[in-house]
């Protein structure tokens, strides 16, 4: 990120969204739990987790806020993202945001992969956060444009 004419300009290399892949039972619950704990000491900001549920509330650092998704009428990749920007709005101080099991908060379907990767870049951008989530779908099914941003 460079400073223009008091205008913020961020690189194409400074987007970050990152992806865990895997199919049931192959620990992208813990490796995303994990990332969030060893990026809370580095973060220069707030750390935000958000879940169906709060199963993860005694594994998280104290200070990473955890979000239950289900005390909220999420219906659609639309209502996820003003539900991103309720979040945001509410604290401009957040860096980082982890999504687990988005496909538990709201009926998503890879197939509308596109889509959800466009709103969070957008948010990304506008925002400086960067975001890792969880997806129920081997790496090899990804669409060949987001291999990149699987860890």
């Amino acid at each position: 990120m460079f400073l223009l004419k008091n205008i913020y300009i961020r690189l194409e290399a400074d987007m970050m969204i990152k992806l865990i892949c895997g199919l049931k039972g192959t620990g992208k619950k813990p490796k995303l739990i994990k990332l969030a704990n060893e990026n809370q000491q580095s973060c220069k900001g707030d750390i935000v987790f958000i879940e169906p549920g709060n199963k993860s509330m005694h594994d998280l650092k104290h200070n990473i806020r955890l979000i239950d998704a289900m005390d909220f009428d999420i219906e659609n990749i639309e209502n996820f993202y003003g539900f991103l920007c309720g979040i945001i709005s509410e604290n401009y101080d957040i860096k980082e945001i982890y999504i687990n099991r988005i496909y538990k908060i709201f009926d998503f379907d890879n197939k509308e992969l596109k889509l959800l990767m466009s709103k969070l870049e957008k948010l990304n951008t506008k925002f400086d956060i960067d975001f890792y989530l969880t997806l129920r779908i081997n790496k090899d099914d990804l669409p060949q444009e987001y291999i990149e941003n699987v860890i």
